[in-house]
């Protein structure tokens, strides 16, 4: 399997030894921790900002999507509330990720806290093209719900 190299950035000295891990060997997901100087309480409903302390410099023709963690989302209710979030190979500024506390109690967020994953995904070069007409299909037009009758 091919091998990218992306470049690490540690924003402050504690995320020195915070790069991104997978769980497991076959894990999908390289995990990132939160960079906090206090704990943060996360209401019920409530959204919230959370940096990671770092940057990163992905390939150009590559992407990573910010995903939740779902033992984390199923436990809590947290997830994230731009899902998949998108980091573009262009972007060099400090990951952070956009935490949602659905469920029904407060959450507590400390530094060093897993709070989503990153999937490194390549990106297809695509080319839009004007037609009169596109090709109809059996499904056409069916859209929300169609598929489930």
């Amino acid at each position: 399997m091919e091998e990218i190299e992306i470049g690490f950035h540690p924003l402050t000295p504690k995320a020195l030894s915070r790069l991104p891990k997978r769980a497991t060997e076959g894990a999908a997901g390289w995990d990132v921790q939160a960079m906090l100087d206090e704990t943060i309480c996360l209401e019920p409903g409530q959204r919230t900002l959370i940096p990671t302390g770092f940057a990163m410099s992905l390939p150009e023709g590559y992407e990573a999507q910010v995903r939740p963690r779902s033992g984390w989302a199923y436990r809590t209710g947290v997830t994230l509330l731009n899902t998949p979030g998108t980091i573009d190979s262009d972007y060099r500024g400090e990951v952070k990720v956009l935490l949602v506390n659905l469920g029904d109690e407060p959450v507590w967020i400390r530094d060093g806290d897993r709070i989503a994953q990153l999937v490194i995904g390549k990106v297809l070069p695509v080319k839009f093209v004007m037609k009169e007409k596109i090709e109809d299909t059996p499904r056409g037009e069916g859209g929300f719900g169609h598929s489930g009758r």
